[in-house]
């Protein structure tokens, strides 16, 4: 059995699951999101855990019995408490704006880059050169953080561009005459 899938899910307080057949919602306080079961995983549910069993003996139940756990677990963090990347702007001239539901940046190209912030998701610029990515559901908002940061990867030899606030970018020495 898979080592994720050992793990039970502890649920919070004010956070409703409801299981069907075919599917599992998740309601917190900030919103609500659902996913498609798949017939290899049993899901038991007690009064504050969730335990997740393959239904076979076979590799691929074991796998999706840890994959299936490790959505849920961020199903109910997301409409809990919620997830947040931040990304800093690094170089000369480089800012970020809101201008409406319109996520503005300017990195060095001859035009400002436009980018519509999508349903789920908020966009916040606290500063010029930080932008905060905020969403209950995990993948949309890693997915839109590579989509900002993919616009001007930071770059090697002088570490401008757009990189997370945790992230370290190893400059290489220039060339020597």
């Amino acid at each position: 059995m898979s080592r994720i899938a050992k793990m039970s899910i502890a649920i919070p307080e004010k956070v409703e699951i409801d299981i069907t057949k075919t599917h599992i919602s998740v309601k917190g306080h900030l919103g609500c999101l659902s996913q498609e079961l798949n017939s290899l995983v049993s899901i038991e549910k007690d009064d504050l855990s969730l335990k997740f069993l393959p239904t076979d003996d076979t590799s691929k139940s074991d796998a999706m019995s840890g994959t299936l756990r490790a959505l849920v677990n961020n199903m109910v963090n997301g409409v809990a408490k919620g997830f947040e990347k931040k990304l800093v702007l690094v170089g000369v001239g480089f800012r970020a704006q809101i201008q409406g539901d319109n996520l503005s940046l300017s990195l060095g190209f001859s035009h400002p880059i436009v980018l519509k912030i999508p349903d789920g998701v908020s966009i916040v610029t606290p500063t010029q050169t930080e932008i905060v990515v905020k969403g209950i559901d995990k993948q949309r908002v890693g997915q839109i953080a590579a989509e900002i940061r993919a616009y001007r990867m930071p770059e090697p030899y002088k570490g401008k561009g757009v990189r997370y606030s945790d992230e370290t970018v190893t400059l290489k020495e220039t060339k020597k005459k």
